[in-house]
C-alpha cells in the first residue's frame, strides 16, 4: 500500500482529501495543517507521495515542494484554488509532478496522483541512466517529445509510452535517449532531423543510427 503525507490548512478539506485517498487504497501516514509541519513529516516518514496545498501558514506548499524534491523524498502533488500560468510555472520549477485546482472531485484528484507517481518513476529511471544533469535535461525533453508522438500517433497513454520506450531500450541494448530519438525520427521526421543537427552531444545520434530503429506498436506497451 502506497504511503502518503497530506498537508492542508483547512481541516474539512484535509479530511476530505484523506478520505478520498483511503477510499482509493492509499495509506495516509501523516497529516499537517501547515507547510513546515508537512515538510517535517515528509522528512521523518519518507512517504511514497506528498499532497500539499499551495497556500498554507508557516511555509507555502511550493517552498515545501522544492525542499522535498531537492532532497529526493517523494513526488509532490500540489492543490491550489488558482490556475494562473505563473503559479503553474512556479509549481513545475519546484518539482511538483502534478497539480489539482480546487474544488476537485475524487475523479480529478486520483488520476493526477497516478500521473505524479508515474512521472516520478520515469525521472528516477532517467537519473539511473543519465548521470550528467545537462544531458539528463536534454534527454527528458526528447522523452517528452517521443511520448507525445506515441500518444498522438499510436494512442498510447503517457505511462504506456514510457514503458514502451523503456522496454525498447532494454530489448535493443540502447539508451532511452537513443530510442526517443529513433521514435521522433520515425514519427516526426522533419523534427527529428532538425534535432539531430542541433544535438550538441553528437554521440547519441551515432548510436541511434547504428541501432535498429524500434517500430512503435501499441501492443508492445501491454
Amino acid at each position: 500500500m502506497r504511503r502518503v503525507v497530506v498537508a492542508e490548512d483547512e481541516s474539512l478539506i484535509r479530511m476530505d482529501i484523506v478520505d478520498t485517498l483511503q477510499d482509493a487504497g492509499f495509506d495516509v501516514v501523516g497529516e499537517a495543517g501547515d507547510g513546515a509541519k508537512g515538510l517535517e513529516l515528509a522528512r521523518e516518514l519518507k512517504p511514497d507521495l506528498v499532497v500539499f496545498d499551495v497556500k498554507m501558514p508557516e511555509m507555502d506548499g511550493i517552498t515545501a515542494a522544492q525542499h522535498i524534491t531537492d532532497e529526493g523524498i517523494a513526488p509532490v502533488v500540489l492543490l491550489t484554488a488558482f490556475s494562473q500560468k505563473e503559479l503553474v510555472e512556479r509549481a513545475s520549477e519546484a518539482g511538483a509532478m502534478a497539480y489539482v485546482v480546487k474544488p476537485f472531485t475524487p475523479a480529478e484528484l486520483i488520476p493526477a496522483i497516478e500521473i505524479a507517481l508515474s512521472r516520478h518513476a520515469q525521472f528516477k529511471a532517467l537519473e539511473d541512466e543519465v548521470a550528467d544533469i545537462v544531458e539528463r535535461f536534454e534527454t527528458r525533453k526528447l522523452l517528452d517529445r517521443a511520448k507525445g508522438l506515441l500518444n498522438q500517433r499510436m494512442g498510447m497513454t503517457e505511462p504506456e509510452a514510457f514503458r514502451w520506450i523503456q522496454k525498447a531500450s532494454m530489448d535493443r541494448r540502447a539508451t532511452m535517449r537513443e530510442v526517443a530519438q529513433a521514435v521522433i525520427q520515425q514519427l516526426d521526421p522533419d523534427h527529428g532531423k532538425e534535432h539531430s543537427r542541433g544535438d550538441h552531444h553528437g554521440k547519441g545520434d551515432h548510436h541511434a543510427s547504428k541501432a535498429e530503429h524500434p517500430k512503435p506498436h501499441h501492443d508492445d506497451a501491454e
